[in-house]
């Protein structure tokens, strides 16, 4: 690094060998320490409902001083970003970048033959309950229907009654 009096630059090779070393030393020092592989969970199903429908035909304006949180789209807490339409902002909840983001690995728990039996008993349970409502709505609307012509033969017979009478 001296300056000669030829106005050429030379350079100490030595000395910059010895720095190339030492980065290269402290630079597998870092890797080493960053190795430690990150415990993430496995994926899991949501426990809320997305809400997509609540900026539907809403309009907003937006400002330089608006935060980005308020601005036109729907907005990702978890990765601070704002994705333009519903479409990008569910593949946005759906992707790696925001699963990672959450703690999730994108690979999913393998179920055992014992969780899809309990699984299906749960779902024939909704599906016996629903059978049940229906024919629930279904008995009271025939009961009322019936109520109706009940109501509607009094009438009839009244007006046969009055017809007669006079």
């Amino acid at each position: 690094s001296t300056r000669p009096d030829d106005h050429r630059r030379k350079w100490d090779r030595a000395e910059y060998q010895k720095l190339a070393q030492e980065r290269i030393r402290n630079l597998k020092a870092e890797d080493d320490d960053s190795k430690e592989p990150v415990q993430r969970e496995t994926l899991k199903r949501r426990d809320y409902k997305v809400d997509l429908d609540s900026k539907l035909g809403k309009s907003v304006v937006i400002n330089k001083n608006t935060p980005t949180s308020q601005s036109g789209g729907y907005y990702c807490n978890v990765c601070d970003c704002v994705v333009k339409d519903s479409i990008n902002f569910l593949d946005h909840i759906n992707g790696k970048k925001h699963q990672r983001n959450l703690g999730m690995s994108m690979k999913v728990e393998r179920s055992t033959v014992d969780q899809v039996k309990e699984r299906f008993k749960i779902n024939k349970k909704k599906m016996e309950e629903k059978q049940k409502d229906y024919e629930l709505e279904k008995r009271l609307r025939e009961a009322k229907e019936e109520e109706e012509r009940y109501k509607e033969h009094k009438k009839e017979r009244r007006k046969d009654r009055k017809r007669k009478a006079d």
